[in-house]
């Protein structure tokens, strides 16, 4: 089965070589997205974890609606912090994307830098 490239307007265009997700095998590999405003793609919200988060969860949000799915077909998670100290703010904004009962399976790792610097980075699996 071939792969198909995901690409909307309504997230950040990838600051690399690499798509915003991908579609393969009735899954949907979504890149991490960070907190670029995707109308001016900018970073926004310097030293917010909390407005970060939001602007995140946003962006994939719309990545996965262009992928045809969206949030309760979330399988897995995967949340870099630049200071774990900031995970209970960061969780508490992530938790209200997600029903508690069948919230995906999730990692979260505190890392020396992230891109452009920003506090968080979250990327997903998901069912299509």
């Amino acid at each position: 089965m071939p792969k198909q490239v995901i690409q909307t307007d309504k997230a950040p265009n990838p600051v690399g070589p690499y798509n915003q997700a991908i579609v393969a095998n009735g899954l949907l590999f979504a890149s991490g997205q960070i907190s670029i405003d995707p109308s001016t793609n900018q970073l926004v919200y310097e030293g917010d974890v909390a407005a970060q988060t939001e602007r995140v969860m946003q962006n994939l949000q719309a990545v996965l609606e262009a992928g045809r799915t969206n949030f309760a077909n979330v399988v897995k998670t995967t949340i870099f912090l630049a200071n774990m100290d900031d995970f209970a703010t960061v969780n508490s904004v992530y938790a209200t994307y997600f029903d508690e009962a069948t919230a995906p399976a999730r990692a979260t790792v505190e890392v020396a830098r992230l891109p452009k610097n920003v506090l968080v980075e979250i990327d997903c699996t998901a069912i299509v």
